[in-house]
């Protein structure tokens, strides 16, 4: 099998299942990022024939795409915002939408040449995931201190090796944000002892957080009633408890991070939330009714109600 056989392969194995554009976005992420070739080096070698090896691997995502598995989870690992990270079907495949939420946190604590706030800033991830938001945070923010909250050890397991991947220091927590962290004090002890059991010297001589500068959260926001909308890659694949909430509390998670943030932020502090574009101006309220001030809802780039900020008062 050439090259040029293996994409004809792909395009006819995959036909009755994907469309064409989409198939032509497997064939680019196939050779590039599991053969590390460019498409200029696809055209250059395309009468090549492939090792047997090779042509096993090829045989063996298709099939695996054919079931709907989603390529990242296939391959193991993904781009977002500029950075490779490790996937497992633990964690949420990273979604442009929340690239974007990256890229307005990193505008605004910019200047515009491009240059990091001189202060060290505090900032807190919830429901980390991959650690996608956290790790780029850190990457782009190098003199910020970053945590990381998830209530799954296996999700902060795959954040772990991200963090160590993309040679970042993230201090990670496994807690449920819907637990009562009214008590800063005690909040408090909790960082101390996990950034203590890290030991690692950089760390343990930064100071520990009285107040987070930032919050910022990814969490479950799609109802269960909007399952049958959504394809089969993302139902049969992706960690149901980090999708989806129910139809009589949609705004759980949001709830609870507000209640934590009146706590845990600075004076002047902001919070930012990806949503749910149905939940905006309700988002927007809670925001209003627990003390944040300019309140925000954004747009994506698709024109859809994707994000809400707040300062807190």
């Amino acid at each position: 099998m050439t090259l040029k056989e293996a994409k004809i392969y792909i395009q006819k194995e995959l036909s009755d299942y994907y469309p064409k554009n989409e198939i032509e976005s497997f064939i680019k992420i196939i050779f590039s990022d599991v053969f590390d070739l460019s498409s200029v080096d696809v055209l250059m070698k395309e009468n090549e024939t492939l090792p047997r090896k090779a042509k096993l691997l090829i045989n063996e995502i298709t099939e695996r795409l054919k079931t709907y598995e989603p390529l990242q989870y296939i391959i193991g690992f993904t781009e977002f915002y500029g950075l490779q990270f490790k996937l497992s079907p633990d964690v949420l495949i990273p979604r442009p939408e929340t690239e974007e939420l990256v890229d307005l946190i990193l505008k605004e604590y910019k200047d515009p040449s491009g240059f990091e706030n001189p202060k060290g800033l505090q900032i807190l991830d919830i429901g980390t995931g991959s650690g996608c938001i956290a790790v780029s945070l850190a990457k782009n923010l190098p003199s910020a201190e970053v945590f990381a909250l998830d209530i799954s050890s296996k999700a902060l397991e795959t954040a772990k090796s991200n963090a160590l991947k993309n040679n970042i220091e993230v201090t990670f927590i496994q807690e449920d944000i819907l637990n009562d962290f009214s008590d800063n004090v005690a909040f408090k002890r909790r960082l101390t002892s996990v950034a203590s059991k890290r030991r690692l010297t950089r760390v343990a001589s930064k100071r520990r957080p009285t107040k987070f500068d930032i919050i910022v959260s990814n969490p479950p926001y799609v109802t269960f009633s909007e399952k049958e909308k959504m394809q089969k890659n993302v139902l049969d694949y992706e960690p149901e408890l980090a999708l989806f909430v129910e139809d009589d509390n949609p705004l759980i998670f949001y709830n609870a991070v507000c209640r934590f943030a009146r706590h845990h932020l600075s004076s002047e502090g902001k919070l930012y939330f990806e949503i749910n574009e149905q939940y905006g101006k309700e988002i927007k309220t809670l925001l209003l009714s627990s003390g944040f001030s300019d309140v925000e809802i954004i747009k994506d780039i698709n024109g859809k109600d994707r994000i809400v900020k707040g300062r807190l008062i």
